[in-house]
């Protein structure tokens, strides 16, 4: 048994029991243990991380997968075996990680140091999950996060936005393999939310970049459930994103998902209405022009279509002198089919129970883009929408020659 105990790897370890993990589990610390353990250790009446002593403030366990796989995988190749012959540098306890880690903790390192430093933790990032799982294990996620959104006192801070900047690009490669619990942050403290809506708003396209990648990956999990829900009510973040996705300067794309993924419930698609989100797709639909517009008026078009269900979003649209026209617009395009789908379905929720509505549309030409859509190459779908709007449409067009050979006003 002490000859097999020998080759087990370090990272491979339960910290209280020293036995190879069975069924690793992550706290909010970032540390992993075995379940059984941790438990007993929990049972006892303890309230503190054994490896780093903080406080717990949250007791529940993530299951560390990428751990559990990589076992797995050196379980499979022969236990027996050196680690180096596995092929997973990630066996033996890389000192140089420990370190990088220390230098990231230190306050008093300079600017540049941290950059360096920072950049050698994303190189090394590159290479999960089947390298460097130091990273996950060593808590490397929590410490970037904390960085990022930690010194919302610093005045100087604005000065070294590429310091930030690079902390969340790192902590975006870790983001797959970690638990989302670290960004509970943004919840339990109202400094690390501040300074987090500071970023969204004077932060570089790349930092905007990241917080929209943050804020999709919490809407998209069901561990972060309570934090999107602040998120999704938050104004003055709502704010930041219709901003963003209306300025098209290089993060339309990555604020529009955000904000889609923020449109879980009615309460959260009403308060988007209110920040004038209606307002912001019409004028990326009809100011669409190149191809990566296309897919951009396409993704909007498709989120119009679901704000649309509300009644105040079919008010600001009517109130558009030029709404009617951007549904038209996108209801069949030359080049390719994507948002006409979306479109058309827009188009019969508002002309569904407005008569303006559809005298604007057939006023924009809509009859003749909807013929040509049927003989275009679209989806069986979008026709079979084509043709019930067609028909909603015959009687107001009908309506509308009649008088004019009438010479009716």
């Amino acid at each position: 048994m002490k000859g097999d105990e020998l080759v087990v790897p370090h990272l491979f370890r339960c910290p209280i029991s020293l036995d190879l993990f069975t069924d690793p589990v992550t706290l909010c610390t970032g540390q992993t243990y075995d379940r059984s353990s941790i438990e007993k250790w929990l049972s006892a009446g303890n309230l503190t991380c054994p490896v780093t002593m903080q406080k717990l403030h949250d007791t529940s366990m993530v299951p560390n997968h990428t751990l559990r796989h990589l076992i797995d995988q050196w379980l499979r190749m022969g236990n027996q075996s050196e680690p180096s012959d596995c092929g997973l540098q990630i066996l033996h306890p890389n000192p140089s990680i420990a370190a990088l880690k220390h230098s990231l903790e230190s306050h008093h390192s300079p600017v540049e140091t941290g950059l360096q430093t920072l950049e050698r933790i994303r190189v090394l990032a590159e290479e999960l999950p089947s390298k460097n799982s130091c990273l996950i294990q060593l808590g490397f996620f929590s410490l970037l996060l904390e960085l990022a959104f930690g010194h919302v006192e610093d005045e100087v801070l604005i000065d070294n936005l590429k310091f930030v900047e690079q902390a969340l690009v790192c902590a975006l490669k870790l983001l797959p393999y970690c638990s989302l619990r670290p960004l509970d942050m943004l919840l339990k403290e109202e400094s690390k939310l501040e300074y987090f809506l500071v970023l969204l708003n004077h932060g570089n396209i790349t930092i905007n970049k990241c917080l929209c990648q943050l804020v999709e990956a919490i809407s998209s999990s069901l561990e972060a459930e309570e934090l999107h829900s602040m998120l999704e009510n938050n104004r003055r973040l709502l704010q930041g994103l219709v901003l963003l996705f209306r300025d098209n300067s290089g993060a339309s794309e990555s604020s529009i998902k955000a904000l889609s993924s923020l449109c879980s419930s009615e309460s959260s698609r009403e308060n988007l209405v209110r920040e004038g989100m209606v307002e912001a797709l019409i004028a990326c639909i009809l100011s669409t022009e190149s191809r990566h517009e296309t897919k951009l008026a396409a993704t909007a078009m498709s989120m119009l279509e679901l704000l649309l269900g509300l009644e105040s979003a079919r008010q600001a649209l009517m109130s558009h002198p030029s709404g009617v026209d951007g549904l038209v617009k996108m209801t069949f395009r030359v080049s390719d089919h994507q948002g006409s789908d979306s479109a058309v379905s827009s188009l019969m929720i508002v002309c569904s129970s407005c008569v303006e509505a559809r005298e604007r549309a057939i006023s924009a030409g809509v009859l003749t883009q909807l013929l040509l859509l049927l003989q275009s190459q679209c989806s069986g779908r979008a026709k079979a929408k084509a043709r019930m709007l067609l028909k909603l449409l015959r009687s107001t067009w009908a309506r509308d020659s009649t008088h004019s050979s009438l010479g009716c006003p």
